[in-house]
């Protein structure tokens, strides 16, 4: 008898090389390295490349994948054209998505294959990063502007933010760039996987990957986390409002639970750590106290039950401290994962070609005349 898999859970579409999750045991690698080792040690260059063509660059190649991207940090003038006449208040990542499909109108038919691949997805990784940036200054009232290349992704993406930044706000960028760069196959990157499937091209299947990710059901947590903690208000209030929202069943505990962990989300350790260096202000000390004395309430509550901290419930107290505003943490997990995405649509279509089809099981009425 044919079954269904409501939410395709524990339904595999594909081989890959590229993350390992182990979530009973809370761990995550990219191609065999830890996680947290790579977001310590490495550099988003550095493990995009990893991800994306299978070994870390050497001493050349980096230099020339950096290159190729900072050669595409100035958008097309028609781009800056459709920034600019979007309403103000539009959705930070409807924005992304809007210049995605943009670009996409300029591609014809990609041929995925390892000679294209290395031009292409350094120009998008370009172009994305000044996408993300201007979206950022125009919500904030400044003007468009061509980010002028730093020594790294995330400083260049900083200044180009705020024209200024300190050394541990560009190590937090760059491991949180690290840490949200892939997740195996979740809803964004399955869209991104259909879309390319079909042998669409790569800003189209971006765009799709954004569409899903806009949903408030996957890229959202980090805001939804960061406006809890708001909405306590003070750590002396963290007991009462769990008691009064979470015990009694009228809220969820937003960055707390995961489909794929039963302990703690592996990438928890390095947001928090960066969460603890960046928080230098009153009120950026008092949120993260907010948050160790609910992540605190939720353990000693849930985590028998194997609910335990995911990754989103510390990742927006890191962007708020480097300066960015709540609506723009989705938009900054948006930018994060584009390689990883990347690196798997270039997988698949590369080395599994086929054309995601999927079926239904028809549940409706039996053949039927046509009323005279």
């Amino acid at each position: 008898m044919e079954e269904i898999s409501p939410g395709l859970e524990n339904v595999y579409i594909k081989y890959t090389e590229l993350t390992y999750i182990d979530g009973n045991n809370g761990i995550m690698r990219y191609r065999g390295y830890d996680i947290n080792e790579l977001a310590q040690k490495s550099s988003f260059e550095k493990v995009s490349y990893l991800m994306l063509f299978g070994k870390f660059p050497d001493e050349a190649e980096l230099k020339a994948f950096k290159s190729s991207i900072n050669k595409n940090l100035a958008l097309p003038d028609y781009l800056k054209d459709i920034l600019r006449s979007l309403p103000e208040k539009s959705d930070s990542l409807g924005i992304l998505q809007t210049l995605l499909s943009a670009k996409a109108s300029e591609e014809g038919n990609y041929k995925y294959d390892r000679e294209n691949d290395i031009v292409k997805i350094p120009e998008i990784l370009g172009n994305v990063l000044s996408m993300v940036a201007n979206i950022y200054r125009l919500k904030s009232g400044n003007n468009i502007i061509d980010p002028e290349p730093g020594d790294s992704y995330a400083e260049t993406f900083l200044k180009a933010c705020f024209g200024s930044t300190d050394k541990d706000s560009i190590k937090s960028m760059d491991s949180a760039l690290i840490l949200y760069m892939d997740h195996e196959i979740p809803a964004s990157t399955t869209a991104a996987l259909v879309t390319a499937s079909t042998l669409s091209d790569m800003y189209s299947s971006l765009a799709a990957a954004i569409a899903a990710l806009r949903g408030p059901l996957h890229g959202g947590a980090a805001e939804g986390a960061y406006r809890q903690f708001l909405e306590i208000g003070s750590p002396e209030n963290v007991n009462e409002w769990f008691k009064n929202n979470i015990l009694s069943g009228n809220k969820r505990l937003v960055g707390f639970g995961h489909r794929v962990y039963r302990t703690y989300d592996p990438r928890l350790k390095t947001f928090k750590k960066y969460a603890d260096i960046l928080s230098k202000t009153e009120e950026q000390k008092n949120i993260l106290e907010i948050a160790r004395k609910l992540e605190e309430a939720g353990v000693n509550a849930f985590g028998k039950k194997g609910i335990y901290t995911n990754t989103d419930f510390y990742s927006g107290i890191v962007f708020n401290a480097m300066g960015f505003p709540v609506d723009m943490f989705t938009t900054l997990f948006g930018l994060s994962r584009i390689s990883g995405i990347l690196a798997h649509i270039t997988e698949y279509v590369e080395t599994q070609e086929r054309l995601i089809r999927p079926r239904a099981i028809y549940r409706g009425e039996k053949e039927r005349k046509y009323p005279e």
